[in-house]
C-alpha cells in the first residue's frame, strides 16, 4: 500500500480509539447488554465498511483477504474473552472499572501486536522457509488446543512479570472506583487496576503468538494483517460484555479453533512447498487453496462449532431438568 494510505488508515484508527476513550469517560454506569450490542454492531459495521472500500479501491484479493483475516482474528480472539472473565473475577474488578481496564489493556496489546506483525512480515520477506516454521507451529498449536479440552481457571496464572510489578510498583490493596492512581496518607499510590491492565495486555499478546501466524497463512500483506487485527481487537471489548456469560455454552469452541489453526497451518506448509517447486508428494497432488476456499472453510467451521455447542448444552440442560 502507498505511504499516504498507511497514514490515513493509522490516523483513522487512532481517531476511533480516541472516540472510544471519550465514550468511556462520559459513561456514568456499568456497560449493559444494550450498550454492548449497539457497540458490537458499530464495530462490525466499521469493519464491513472498510472491507467494501478494499473491494472497491484496492486491486487484487485485498478485500477477500481482509474478510478472511478479520473473521479468523475475531474468532480466535473470542477465546481470549474466557481468560478476561477469569482475570476480572480473580482480581474482583468493580463493574464500573471493567470497561476502562479492558480499553487500556487492549490498546496496549494493539501496539505490541503491531510490532509482532511488522517483524513477521520482515521475516517472511527475508526467507520463504518461515512459512514452514509458521505452518508447523500452527499445527502444533492446533493439536495442543484440541487436547487441552474446556477452558478453566488454570488458563490464567500470575506470571513472573505480574509478580515483579507487584514488588516494584507503589500499589495499594483496595480499589478506588475506576481510578488508576489514588492518594493514601498524602502519597500517590497505584490501584490494583494497573496489575489487571498488565494481565489483560499480556494475555492478548500471548494469544497473538497463535493468531498472527494464522493470518499470515491467509495473506502476506502487512496492511491487511494490521487492519484485520486492529478491527478485531477494537470490537473485542464490547463483545466481552455481550457474550461473556454465554461463553460456557460454546463448549466446542476449542475444537473449532483447533480445526481452523490446523487448516491454516497445512495451507502454509503447502504454499511453502509450492514455493520450493514441489507440487506433488508421491501420488498426492498438492492443491492450491485460495482465499475464497479458506474463507468458506473458516466460516463453516465456526457455524458447525457454534450449532453443535448450542445443541449439546441445550440437550444437557433439558436432561438435567428432567432428572
Amino acid at each position: 500500500m502507498p505511504a499516504h494510505v498507511w497514514i490515513v488508515t493509522v490516523v483513522a484508527l487512532l481517531a476511533i480509539v480516541a472516540f472510544d476513550l471519550i465514550v468511556i469517560a462520559r459513561r456514568d454506569h456499568a456497560v449493559t447488554i444494550k450498550d454492548a450490542t449497539r457497540w458490537v454492531l458499530f464495530y462490525v459495521g466499521l469493519a464491513a465498511v472498510f472491507a467494501v472500500l478494499l473491494f472497491v479501491l484496492s486491486p487484487g484479493a485485498s478485500g477477500s483477504e481482509f474478510v478472511a483475516g478479520y473473521i479468523t482474528e475475531y474468532s480466535l480472539s473470542v477465546d481470549n474473552l474466557f481468560v478476561f472473565v477469569i482475570i476480572m473475577a480473580r482480581f474482583a474488578v468493580p463493574s464500573m472499572a471493567q470497561d476502562k481496564v479492558l480499553y487500556i489493556g487492549i490498546v496496549v496489546s494493539m501496539l505490541l501486536r503491531a510490532v509482532f506483525i511488522l517483524a513477521g512480515a520482515a521475516a517472511i520477506a527475508a526467507a520463504s522457509w518461515v512459512f514452514y516454521l509458521f505452518g508447523a507451529f500452527l499445527v502444533y498449536t492446533a493439536v495442543r488446543l484440541a487436547l487441552e479440552g474446556d477452558n478453566d481457571e488454570s488458563d490464567f496464572q500470575e506470571n513472573a512479570v505480574l509478580r515483579g510489578l507487584r514488588r516494584v510498583l507503589p500499589l495499594q490493596h483496595d480499589y478506588d472506583g475506576a481510578r488508576l492512581v489514588t492518594r493514601t496518607g498524602g502519597r500517590a499510590m497505584l490501584t490494583p487496576l494497573v496489575i489487571v491492565i498488565a494481565a489483560i495486555g499480556m494475555a492478548n499478546v500471548i494469544f497473538a503468538l497463535d493468531s498472527i501466524p494464522a493470518i499470515f497463512g491467509l495473506t502476506q500483506d502487512p496492511y491487511v494483517v494490521l487492519t484485520a487485527n486492529a478491527f478485531a481487537l477494537m470490537g473485542l471489548r464490547q463483545l466481552y460484555f455481550l457474550i461473556g456469560g454465554l461463553l460456557e455454552r460454546v463448549i466446542y469452541l476449542n475444537v473449532g479453533l483447533s480445526v481452523i489453526l490446523a487448516f491454516i497451518g497445512v495451507k502454509l506448509i503447502i504454499e511453502a512447498l509450492h514455493g520450493s517447486h514441489i507440487d506433488d508428494i508421491g501420488a498426492i497432488h498438492l492443491p492450491h487453496i485460495g482465499i475464497v476456499t479458506s474463507l468458506g472453510f473458516i466460516a463453516g467451521t465456526l457455524l458447525v462449532t457454534t450449532a453443535a455447542s448450542l445443541v449439546k448444552t441445550g440437550w444437557d440442560r433439558r436432561r438435567t431438568e428432567t432428572d
